[in-house]
């Protein structure tokens, strides 16, 4: 289905946010179609019995983890990657329930499903509404949210093409709608004009003089979120960008220098095409302002310095974790993606969707035979025959 009616799905997102026909596949599909691949071939052994490490008293025992299906899974995709964000998580979740020969058909004739879509509002309300949910069902929760951070190191030359590149590209690809986009920069007050000159170039290089009139560049989803993001730029001077057509719902990549940490462009998530950057005065810093706030759902360290990059991994935490580069750990169908805290719970991606949507049962089976063994749990109990701790 994905195959044969790619145009379809390229156009419709072209209608919603201006997508750039090669940014759905790139962004959506190919990941896509790599999960499938992936979860077919792969099936039997994530469905295994996975051996166990025994101990001296279950030697000759039978000891593994039967994955077995959870039950009835409902899966809220969102608008800004609504293939990826949908059907990833259900691969995994049919490979969960279904049995290995009946898998591949099920997903040739998921276009026969109901498919049905909600707005939300407010998201963190929204959350705990389906924690709440969760919770009475008995069923586990995979939620993942956003805000992401990114610090650059000052040694770290900004003038490289491959550093301006990848932050760029990372912010504005998609207009901002990205959870895991960079949510705003940390960086020493001496570099914060050479980042602002560096992404003015990289912005011409993507989309020319005018983003709005590049095939490349994309749109605010609706007017609603349109005049959200607006009004977080209420009382800032743009040091770039800044421009907007509300017809279009165009808003240009914009960054703003030396915001306040407790500014509401830095209380929000802003999921749109804007790019706070506040000033610290060295790693220590960083480390601080990071670790003083909710678990951002992605983290970004830029820095050639072995040990930056190590007390960066160290003493802050976060969904995940990306050196040098933005968005690639989502990329690897091999690493959990998920939020910690605040930014999510819960992983997908690969086998730990599997493992997200499975059951996972201990089995022990014993053999009727070594019953000298179990005469140490018997009554009536003597000290002299009590067991000895084995692990």
């Amino acid at each position: 289905m994905i195959t044969d009616r790619q145009g379809e799905i390229a156009t419709a997102l072209k209608q919603d946010i201006n997508r750039s026909q090669y940014d759905t596949p790139l962004l959506e599909l190919i990941g896509l179609e790599n999960e499938i691949s992936l979860a077919v071939s792969k099936l039997a052994q994530w469905a295994a019995p996975r051996p166990v490490e025994k101990s001296l008293l279950t030697i000759s025992d039978q000891v593994y983890i039967q994955p077995e299906p959870l039950g009835v899974v409902l899966i809220i995709g969102a608008w800004n990657y609504p293939w990826a964000l949908t059907l990833q998580p259900l691969v995994g979740a049919i490979a969960a329930g279904t049995p290995p020969c009946s898998f591949f058909p099920l997903f040739l004739f998921f276009h026969s499903c109901v498919i049905f879509s909600v707005t939300l509002d407010c998201k963190l309300a929204w959350s705990k509404h389906i924690d709440s949910m969760v919770a009475k069902m008995g069923r586990g929760l995979s939620l993942i949210l956003s805000s992401s951070a990114l610090y650059l190191f000052y040694l770290c030359d900004f003038g490289l093409c491959v550093h301006r590149r990848r932050i760029t590209w990372g912010k504005f690809v998609n207009c901002g709608q990205t959870c895991i986009a960079p949510d705003y920069i940390l960086c020493e007050s001496s570099i914060q004009n050479r980042v602002v000159e560096g992404i003015r170039q990289t912005l011409l290089e993507f989309y020319g003089p005018d983003p709005k009139s590049s095939p490349d560049y994309g749109r605010i989803i609706n007017q609603r979120h349109f005049n959200r993001v607006m009004a977080l730029l209420d009382g800032y001077t743009a040091a770039l960008g800044g421009q907007s057509d509300a017809s279009q719902r165009y808003i240009a990549p914009t960054v703003v220098k030396d915001v306040p940490p407790h500014a509401r462009l830095m209380q929000e998530e802003i999921f749109g095409p804007l790019l706070p950057i506040v000033t610290v005065s060295d790693v220590d810093d960083a480390i601080h302002f990071i670790s003083e706030r909710e678990k951002p759902l992605a983290l970004y360290v830029f820095s050639s310095n072995k040990k930056v990059i190590k007390r960066m991994l160290a003493e802050t935490t976060s969904g995940g974790v990306t050196v040098n580069d933005v968005m690639m750990h989502y990329t690897l169908n091999s690493l959990p993606f998920g939020g910690v805290g605040q930014s999510g719970t819960g992983r997908y991606h690969g086998k730990h969707t599997f493992d997200q949507f499975s059951h996972h049962r201990a089995c022990l089976v014993k053999s009727l035979g070594m019953e000298e063994v179990n005469m140490a749990w018997y009554p009536p109990q003597n000290p002299h025959f009590m067991p000895i701790k084995i692990t």
